[in-house]
């Protein structure tokens, strides 16, 4: 029998993989300086990026999990396959011919593919066939299907749709004279058997292909056509196997992923004709799931596309019917929002159409718009449990903060609970105040319910509202009153913390700038921003860039002072850091003799600014001015993000048919902004840091 690739061959693969390439099918990658690159593990849950890729040396680490190695191994670890078959892929994908020793004869020759190449290949020679059958005399009820849905042949093209024939062995015949085993097409999930032998497992149906974000079909999504078929199920999916696994699969994610990545944004739609129609609409961050509900391992793969982290925030957009199903769904996608670190929206049709439905009856444009109306997915699943109630009742009154309090209470999110709380009390008219004293209690209960449950793990606690809010809340600690404070962890009316970093008004940990902000322009004085501020933490990251910018100020004046001038004071989140930067913008332009200035204010501003000028930067070079350019893009990057989501924040609050001109002028401010944000992130991205 054939032996193991010969050395040479690997070490080819190896010098012709480009790793970062290869990982970018399943990470977004960004430029982290040195020739080295970062994203989102894809191999552990993390909020920040500790995944790190050195193209030039083909390895990739991660300092939050600890794995690492060079493509192949990256190859095996993502796609589950051994050392042979990474090896066989990337040969494939980079165009290097194998050899395989022999352990007898030492000849070097091809032999049969790994099984999972196998797998992949058969996929691939079916979706050929299944696109090229859609195109005969018998599949025209499956082109009628499509036209009717306003689907013509070069959709259908792009999206590689296919005709399963009605023949009981179509496909399996075509197989096998392409060498493949019946083995091999029933554990592909192509075949099945019964106890008359082999037969194709989608006959009579229209057929999407589902691919990995690699491209590789994988499997195949079937719609039922035919009265007759005796498989009633409107949908029949490709089942589990080797490959094949619908809990991380998105159908159109390898379509949707470079503009994922782009935009920040992914809009989860329900149905594989609802992807079709909002890509062919213009919203190319369309994706589905493959006949399951969203789940935590399409979060991970959403939020690796979008790097959502705490300094670049993604926006998953969810589609639902208005029907009680799509109440449903989005409970349980309430639940699954905690794992984005971003703004999660819902986007509904009053009328309970779908994407398809709404571009079959009034075109591109208004599935453009059903995205552009979304509103917060809190709001929306606050708005349907206060529904439910008679609010004309006090008694109806008290049961709908008790029931909405709950889902208040699972946000693992300090930050945004007393936002909800708010938004919660006035939606059904009562004082914050019994909000947020509710709120507390339904904390306590989920928290007393899982002691008892570990104490006695055979008994589980009933469960007294959905699953997606008694799962979440058992979770989290309860909400203390400092959480709850009118002062504490603020956000934005729609509940986010914005940019990664406080707004400017806000710091983290619940302090806030007191009154007659020191830290603002006109307003610093030599005693900083009073006792209510914390003196910042150096390993708080929240700040990282803010703290990095002011030392290299300090500790590098005169490369730093150009790139300094395009600085402004809330650029700075924190009260210590605005104050630091007020105190020297004071004094005219970066010299060598500003930190001597600083240091000589008084305390706690001087023991900042001591700190600042000693602490070491985590530059691979020494700093020259376009270092510190690209530290200060970053920083304004993120005050840009501040801005957007702001301006997002209102007009989402106003009305576009009341408030015309007030709308018209913020949108355009908003596209402008977006536009500055980009050119900046541009910069960003090609910067050296």
């Amino acid at each position: 029998m054939a032996g193991r690739i010969r050395d040479e061959d690997i070490s080819t693969v190896r010098e012709r993989s480009r790793i970062d390439e290869v990982v970018s099918a399943h990470v977004t990658l960004r430029s982290a300086g040195s020739g080295s690159m970062k994203g989102l593990c894809p191999f552990h849950d993390e909020k920040s990026p500790s995944f790190h890729v050195t193209p030039s040396r083909g390895f990739f680490h991660c300092f939050g999990c600890q794995e690492g190695g060079d493509v192949i191994t990256f190859v095996q670890k993502i796609e589950g396959v051994s050392f042979t078959e990474a090896v066989e892929r990337l040969a494939d994908r980079y165009h290097v011919a194998l050899r395989y020793d022999d352990a007898a004869t030492g000849s070097g020759h091809r032999r049969e593919r790994g099984q999972r190449s196998r797998l992949v290949e058969a996929h691939r020679l079916a979706a050929e066939f299944y696109e090229h059958q859609l195109q005969t005399p018998d599949a025209v009820t499956g082109r009628h299907f499509l036209d009717e849905r306003g689907f013509d042949r070069a959709a259908a093209a792009i999206f590689g749709i296919g005709f399963a024939p009605r023949d009981g062995d179509a496909l399996l015949q075509h197989l096998r004279g392409k060498g493949f085993q019946d083995d091999e097409l029933t554990a592909a999930g192509l075949v099945a058997r019964n106890n008359r032998g082999p037969y194709d497992r989608f006959r009579g149906r229209l057929l999407w292909p589902i691919r990995e974000l690699s491209g590789d079909v994988v499997g195949f999504g079937a719609r039922r056509l035919f009265d007759d078929d005796h498989v009633e199920a409107k949908y029949l999916n490709t089942p589990e196997t080797a490959i094949y696994k619908k809990s991380q699969l998105l159908y159109g994610v390898h379509l949707a992923r470079k503009d994922i990545a782009r935009a920040s944004q992914a809009v989860v739609v329900e149905g594989y004709t609802d992807v079709m129609a909002c890509h062919l609409s213009g919203v190319t961050t369309a994706v589905a799931t493959c006949g399951t509900a969203f789940g935590e391992d399409h979060g991970r793969i959403l939020r690796r596309l979008l790097l959502d982290h705490d300094e670049f925030r993604g926006e998953v957009i969810f589609t639902f019917d208005g029907d009680e199903a799509g109440q449903k769904a989005a409970l349980r996608a309430f639940d699954g929002d905690q794992q984005f670190v971003g703004q999660t929206y819902v986007a509904v049709e009053p009328d309970g159409r779908d994407p398809c439905e709404l571009r079959q009856a009034e075109g591109e444009a208004a599935v453009r718009e059903l995205i552009a109306r979304r509103v917060p997915l809190y709001r929306f699943v606050l708005g349907n449990v206060v529904s439910r109630f008679d609010l004309d009742r006090a008694d109806a009154r008290v049961d709908a903060v008790r029931e909405a309090a709950r889902l208040v209470a699972s946000i693992r999110d300090r930050s945004k609970v007393d936002a909800f709380a708010r938004e919660l009390a006035g939606m059904v008219g009562v004082e914050v105040e019994e909000v947020r004293a509710e709120v507390r209690r339904a904390s306590i209960r989920p928290l007393r319910t899982s002691r008892g449950a570990e104490r006695s793990r055979a008994s589980a606690p009933a469960r007294q509202n959905s699953a997606a809010v008694s799962d979440a809340a058992q979770l989290h600690r309860p909400v203390r009153d400092k959480d709850l404070s009118d002062g504490a962890g603020q956000s934005d009316q729609d509940g986010r913390v914005l940019g990664g970093q406080r707004p400017s008004e806000e710091v983290a940990d619940g302090v806030t700038a007191p009154q007659g902000d020191p830290t603002r322009p006109g307003n610093v004085g030599a005693g900083g921003p009073g006792n209510s501020a914390a003196v910042p933490d150096p390993l708080d990251r929240r700040f990282s860039i803010e703290r990095d910018v002011l030392k290299l100020a300090l500790q590098h004046p005169t490369e730093t002072a150009r790139a300094w001038r395009e600085l402004e004071s809330e650029d700075f989140t924190h009260p210590w850091y605005r104050t630091v930067f007020d105190l020297a913008r004071a004094g005219g332009d970066l010299t060598a003799g500003t930190a001597d200035t600083l240091l000589a204010t008084s305390d706690p501003v001087r023991s900042t600014v001591s700190a600042l000028t000693v602490e070491p930067l985590h530059v691979s070079q020494l700093p020259d001015e376009q270092v510190a350019s690209a530290f200060v893009v970053r920083l304004r990057e993120l005050t840009a993000l501040r801005r957007i989501q702001q301006l997002k924040g209102r007009l989402q609050r106003m009305n576009p048919v009341t408030q015309v001109a007030d709308y018209n002028r913020l949108f355009g401010e908003l596209v402008a902004l977006e536009a500055h944000r980009r050119t900046l992130r541009e910069r960003a991205i090609g910067s050296s840091i």
